[in-house]
């Protein structure tokens, strides 16, 4: 794994207080990212903001539409920042993106090809959008993936279960956080 890169997705204030379950799932994402950083494993934050009103949303993507009519993920809103249970630190990347993917409206693609990263581990939120956007997008480029079952979380649990069971396998390695963290500590 000496090429890979940990993204933390959309793991944004507004986002968190959503979707979280009360199930541990920020301290589990923090085991991740601590293991990461122990491991020397590059952690890279996605982050989404729209500029006030959105512009540039289509009308005809209902997704842009119903997050600009909600209030979300306009820029300099409070509710945009990284959660600081598990925010950057110095040296960490943050990518911003302008839709689900983290790689549409930004340069993460960039930012892997000049760290020479050819592997994706994936976490946050929603497992229904920007995860499954992003895995999508990630298999396009022929990167490698994995995806951390229990650090992706989504409003949906059951449509979480489906694509993380019957979907994500087919694309790539599925792992508990604990079972990443056994597989990239050094022995």
């Amino acid at each position: 794994m000496a090429n890979s890169a940990l993204l933390v997705m959309d793991v944004q204030w507004d986002v968190v207080d959503i979707a979280d379950d009360g199930s541990g799932y920020l301290p589990r994402l923090r085991r991740a990212i601590d293991g990461a950083r122990a491991a020397s494993i590059p952690v890279i934050y996605v982050v989404m903001r729209l500029p006030a009103g959105d512009s540039q949303a289509s009308a005809r993507s209902k997704v842009i539409a119903n997050v600009v009519r909600a209030g979300l993920f306009a820029e300099g809103a409070p509710g945009t920042e990284i959660h600081p249970e598990v925010a950057p630190e110095p040296g960490d990347v943050v990518v911003t993106k302008r839709r689900a993917s983290a790689f549409s409206g930004s340069d993460l693609d960039l930012v892997l090809r000049a760290r020479d990263i050819d592997s994706l581990v994936l976490a946050g939120i929603a497992t229904s959008a920007v995860v499954l956007s992003t895995a999508c997008r990630a298999i396009d480029l022929d990167l490698g993936l994995t995806v951390l079952a229990d650090a992706c979380l989504d409003t949906d649990p059951e449509l979480h279960r489906v694509v993380t069971e019957n979907l994500f396998p087919l694309w790539g390695d599925v792992l508990t956080v604990e079972e990443w963290l056994d597989a990239i500590a050094p022995r």
